[in-house]
């Protein structure tokens, strides 16, 4: 089996240690030479000195550590945090050094200092030591890489010290191994641990908006979201789903003028109904990443058979039968199509499915499907309705179809919401890049037909799809029916399929046995 990007990094790592010590052959201060701040004593953001990335290869290689911190501190940000890894991303202890007496100094002359990070692959407790000596408020213990025992030692060093443990999660056993490390350090644990979710997969360094979602109901208050934080729609984006920190690297230490805009972007957001619903999508797909229907299956794996989206529900039995076989997602029109749904309709189905649904689930997750509008001008009465019933919670979501979605900050009141694109050349993905730049985790894919805004029984073409989709996990929708299915799924593996005159007999009036042969395929 070849070495991940991780365990490379981490024998390397090793290596270096045996050959130069646990300073790297730099000297290190012998005491503190500053007071302490609190790691993320106030939610805020944290800001990084980072060079380069096995990712993207060099970043800012010229970067001044001292200038860039004080760039992030006047941007208000409430943490610094240093690389000091070298031999991927090229940081060492003096930068910490540093940044840490530079904040010293911006505090004696009054100005706003941040907390220091030292983000590294620690491996020892000493290494502990060194770091607070060196002047961090924080070090980086990423569960991943250190079994129970060494966690909880070097949680207990930080603790001693008086400085706080960032403890990264992500896997299902890091999450084990976080319970275990509040459970060691006692009451006083929440002064110590701050967790973070990375959207990074440390093997792979692929990145997916979602996998902090999906977990931050398991974290303590203080949690951070960390890595792909590209943008200020990217940080609300993050403040909605309940963070209290986001850590930013890439993005700012290339451009440090962001810094202030993604600053603002974060600490002016709230947890809110944009949030809960990407939480409730987000849990409910790593619910289902596993079935008993699949046994064979290694845990981790991803079940062979996406979400599924039924769209286009205007009778109760259509959409009763659709939740009863599986639906993920039910679809009601609010546009002027023969699909045209009504309010009185949607709020009684929404009543009965939830009567008929109130506490099922499916390993913790509520088994109802979320309910979505889907609307194509959101200043029509239609729209103007499904935003009122998204409010209102009658509807999760309201599902702008080839329309701007409300940008971040404009609402008074915000709902949930998510974006569909009409594809059909690679220009319209310019499109899809501008939403996800404005913070849309996932943006729904449906084929384009001039004067058609969906519902056309068009299929997207496969040449587009591998050319422009890109490592972002698909939505799909448009002219998926049973004969397609299976292989539009064993070839693009997507996330979610939205389906809607596929199970058609005529618009809006859903087949049952095309329903039940839909799930049938997509379960084989």
């Amino acid at each position: 089996m070849s070495e991940d990007i991780l365990s490379k990094i981490v024998r390397m790592r090793r290596e270096d240690i045996e050959r130069l010590g646990l300073n790297f052959g730099i000297e290190i201060p012998e005491k503190r030479r500053r007071g302490h701040i609190e790691f993320l004593g106030t939610p805020g953001a944290i800001l990084e000195v980072k060079r380069a990335s096995p990712s993207k290869g060099d970043i800012a290689p010229d970067l001044d550590p001292v200038g860039l911190a004080g760039t992030y501190a006047d941007a208000h940000a409430q943490a610094v945090s240093v690389l000091t890894e070298g031999n991927f991303f090229k940081g060492t202890l003096r930068d910490l050094i540093a940044v840490a007496d530079s904040m010293e100094e911006r505090a004696k002359k009054g100005l706003h200092a941040c907390a220091v990070l030292r983000k590294d692959f620690l491996l020892f407790e000493d290494e502990i030591d060194i770091a607070y000596r060196c002047g961090a408020d924080a070090v980086l213990l990423i569960a991943r890489i250190l079994d129970d025992g060494q966690l909880i030692k070097m949680a207990k060093r930080a603790q001693g010290l008086g400085i706080q443990a960032f403890v990264e999660v992500r896997e299902k056993d890091d999450f084990r191994k976080l319970d275990v490390v509040l459970e060691a350090l006692g009451a006083d644990a929440a002064k110590t641990i701050v967790a973070g979710v990375n959207s990074r997969d440390l093997a792979t360094f692929h990145t997916d908006p979602l996998v902090p979602a999906a977990v931050r109901g398991k974290l303590p208050a203080k949690a951070v979201f960390e890595s792909g934080i590209l943008t200020p729609g990217d940080a609300a984006y993050a403040r909605n789903l309940g963070f209290t920190g986001i850590l930013v690297g890439e993005a700012v230490a290339k451009n440090p003028p962001l810094a202030k805009e993604v600053v603002a972007a974060f600490e002016s957001g709230c947890e809110n109904a944009r949030g809960k619903f990407w939480k409730k999508f987000a849990e409910r797909r790593d619910a289902k990443r596993f079935s008993a229907k699949f046994p064979e299956l290694a845990e981790g794996s991803v079940r062979p058979h996406p979400l599924v989206k039924i769209c286009g529900i205007t009778r109760e039995e259509d959409g009763m039968l659709a939740a009863e076989l599986g639906a993920d997602m039910l679809g009601f029109v609010f546009s002027t199509t023969k699909r045209l749904t009504t309010e009185e309709f949607v709020r009684g189905f929404a009543a009965k499915i939830r009567l008929c649904h109130p506490e099922r689930s499916v390993n913790g997750v509520e088994e109802s499907p979320l309910l979505v509008g889907v609307i194509t001008d959101p200043d029509s009465p239609e729209g103007q309705t499904a935003i009122r019933l998204a409010r209102e919670g009658v509807l999760d979501a309201v599902q702008f179809h080839g329309v701007n979605p409300p940008k971040v900050g404009e609402l008074a009141e915000p709902f949930a919401h998510y974006c569909a694109a009409r594809v059909g050349a690679p220009e319209d993905f310019e499109y899809v890049a501008t939403l996800r730049s404005h913070g849309e985790p996932r943006v729904l894919l449906d084929a384009k037909v001039e004067g058609i805004p969906g519902g056309t029984g068009k299929t997207i073409p496969e040449s587009l799809l591998l050319e422009k989709a890109g490592d972002l996990p698909l939505w799909l929708a448009g002219g998926i029916n049973l004969e397609n299915v299976g292989e539009i799924v064993a070839k693009f593996r997507p996330e979610l399929i939205d389906v809607s005159s596929g199970v058609e007999d005529a618009p809006g009036i859903k087949n049952a046995e095309k329903m039940r042969k839909l799930f049938e395929i997509l379960q084989k």
